[in-house]
């Protein structure tokens, strides 16, 4: 499987079906102790054994896929319990061991997960709808729910927020499919070269933003997507949502300030701006001029980044990357500066 496609299980294992391959899906639905991967994780298995995905660090997936190749000939779903020891813990990297429980469906076959389901599922996906995929451990009734009206809203919504799989009343077992997380970066300076890169190794589809053809080049940038409009532009085209992350880089108010408009009347779960407090303020005093009320305004994060006394353009991206990932983490947290604006 190619790495740029290591988070599209579903979509992998789609592919393979509509190929003509035999398919399973296998999903961590419960974890104890020091457990490889987090519940959600999944792993596609074909009827000729090949593999994407993991819901282990290597230590349970043999039995995974004996258990998937079954499924996928008798049509049946099952719920697999295993115990990781300390020592094949440590073999995959763990300190210590602990327990999974892993769901191995069949799709399209028996009483598996229907191919029309999976591929709504998919679409939701490749639209950046949030999706809930909630299945019944004992039943094996199933479902989709992307919006109120599900018996189980309430509990979805708060997994959405939370970007977290896991078990609900009578044994129902929602799996959280959020839109990829992304991030917006304005102004291709040198502290987004290293920026991208841990973006994208992050989890982000990572997209720059600037229209100085002199910054903006393919040899800086090599790989990059990226969009040369002028930086409003080029956020309301990126169509800006709850999973994504806006960064301006340029120091420069011609450019900074139209993304930041955007970003502020928005629902991205983060905004930081590069600059010194006495830049900050400046800025402040600027869109509180264009109407924006001290609530929005303290959105955003200035100075950028973790205070970790970051120098170097890499030590910069590391403390921009914390600083989003506590955000996103741990949505209640502010830091005192933000706070305080």
């Amino acid at each position: 499987m190619d790495a740029e496609r290591h988070d599209q299980i579903p979509e992998q294992a789609l592919d393979w079906l509509r190929a003509g391959r035999k398919v399973a899906l296998a999903t961590v639905i419960e974890t104890w102790g020091s457990a490889p991967r987090p519940v959600g994780a999944q792993l596609a298995i074909t009827d000729a054994a090949e593999m994407a995905g993991s819901v282990s660090g290597g230590c349970v997936e043999g039995a995974v896929v004996a258990e998937a190749l079954e499924a996928v000939e008798d049509g049946t779903p099952r719920v697999l319990e295993f115990g990781v020891s300390d020592d094949e813990a440590f073999a995959v990297g763990l300190a210590c061991g602990g327990r999974i429980r892993v769901m191995v469906e069949p799709v399209a076959t028996g009483r598996g997960i229907p191919e029309q389901m999976l591929a709504a599922l998919v679409a939701a996906r490749a639209a950046r709808r949030a999706a809930a995929y909630v299945v019944h451990t004992g039943s094996w009734d199933r479902r989709l729910a992307e919006a109120p009206g599900d018996p189980l809203w309430p509990a979805i919504a708060a997994r959405f927020h939370t970007d977290r799989s896991g078990f609900e009343q009578d044994d129902w077992f929602v799996g959280i499919h959020n839109p990829p997380l992304r991030m917006v970066v304005v102004g291709a300076v040198h502290i987004a070269q290293p920026l991208l890169q841990m973006a994208r190794l992050s989890g982000y589809d990572p997209v720059l933003v600037d229209p100085r053809d002199a910054f903006a080049s393919d040899s800086r940038f090599p790989g990059e997507t990226i969009l040369r409009d002028w930086p409003d532009a080029a956020l309301e085209a990126a169509g800006l949502d709850a999973r994504t992350a806006v960064v301006t880089l340029t120091h420069d108010p011609k450019l900074d300030d139209p993304a930041i408009r955007v970003a502020l009347r928005s629902d991205v779960f983060y905004l930081g701006c590069l600059g010194s407090t006495r830049t900050h303020a400046r800025r402040v005093a600027r869109l509180t001029e264009d109407g924006f009320s001290a609530a929005e305004i303290a959105r955003i994060h200035a100075p950028i980044g973790a205070d970790i006394g970051a120098k170097s353009p890499a030590e910069i991206a590391v403390a921009i990357l914390a600083q989003i990932t506590e955000r996103l983490r741990r949505p209640e947290t502010r830091p005192a500066a933000q706070a305080a604006a």
